[in-house]
């Protein structure tokens, strides 16, 4: 069969967000930067088939994994059952992942009672109203505001700057002095996470991010930065999001400043998964998600 999964390469940001783009379902994972900056950790190809954008990884147990095909809706049933054939022809069990409710429903509509979807809590992004994260206004933010409020009275000539060439120099200092900080190369996950942040500032106009930093003072240091992009139309996505933790109420901070100046365009913010970490699960939620975004591996039924 001819499908030929290809390496994802910088110069196919174009294509593959053609493609992404008829995506609306607001998952962080489907866009272009997350895929080529993760690629190298998770091994991860591309195939347009029948005019959709279909992802092929593998699967913790090593088998082949694919995506929801990205493309029309009339195209994308096309596109499955070419795929129903590779997987036979690779001697597979077909399994597709990162797949979410609306896309289920579709498979569900076209093969009844033909698919399963197993979803994982751990990979769920956190969606968050834009206004709420800007004024932390309510009862329920009051603790947010104290830490940005705190911050305010310890560092009251702080500045917020947008991240350009003429800064991302700072940026990336203060990424290597928090990646000593959190002793990141004696822990594997930390590694690979700095390692996509030191690339994404590196790569930032190639992959057309938006980022921002705080500084204590004017020329002062860099404490926090932040990168995102815009996910659709009405959602604004944050990657990244990096500050001292022994400076109180940096993380707040940024987080605020950052979607009071890059993101108003937006109603919504997708802060990301919290990849199981109790903490940072802790952490997303204390912030108040409108809701989340699940995402689940499908596999067929068993007859």
């Amino acid at each position: 069969m001819d499908i030929s999964f290809q390496k994802i390469e910088l110069e196919d940001k174009e294509l593959i967000s053609s493609y992404l783009q008829k995506k609306t379902y607001r998952s962080c994972d489907l866009v272009f930067p997350n895929i080529y900056l993760w690629s190298r950790k998770y091994p991860t190809k591309y195939a347009v088939v029948e005019d959709t954008l279909i992802f092929q990884g593998i699967s913790e147990e090593g088998a082949p994994s694919i995506t929801f095909p990205a493309g029309e809706q009339e195209q994308v049933q096309k596109a499955l059952e070419r795929m129903f054939a590779w997987f036979q022809e690779q001697q597979a069990e077909f399994r597709m992942h990162l797949v979410q409710e609306k896309e289920f429903e579709l498979l569900e509509a076209w093969y009844p009672d033909t698919f399963q979807i197993a979803y994982n809590r751990d990979i769920a992004d956190y969606v968050y109203e834009t206004e709420k994260l800007s004024s932390l206004a309510g009862k329920k933010l009051h603790g947010k505001r104290n830490h940005v409020n705190r911050f305010l009275e310890n560092y009251p000539e702080w500045v917020y700057e947008p991240i350009t060439q003429e800064n991302v120099e700072d940026c990336f200092q203060m990424a290597l002095k928090w990646r000593e900080e959190m002793q990141c190369e004696i822990d594997v996950e930390k590694r690979d996470e700095m390692c996509v942040t030191l690339n994404a500032l590196r790569l930032m106009e190639e992959l057309q991010l938006e980022g921002g930093l705080l500084r204590m003072a004017p020329q002062g240091e860099v404490i926090a930065f932040t990168i995102g992009e815009p996910l659709d139309k009405d959602t604004f996505v944050v990657h990244i999001e990096k500050a001292f933790a022994q400076i109180q109420g940096a993380y707040p901070m940024i987080n605020q400043q950052f979607v009071l100046h890059e993101a108003q365009d937006y109603k919504y913010v997708n802060r990301e998964e919290d990849t199981g970490s109790e903490g940072l699960r802790k952490a997303k939620l204390s912030y108040r998600p409108v809701f989340l975004v699940e995402k689940g591996v499908v596999t067929k039924l068993e007859h």
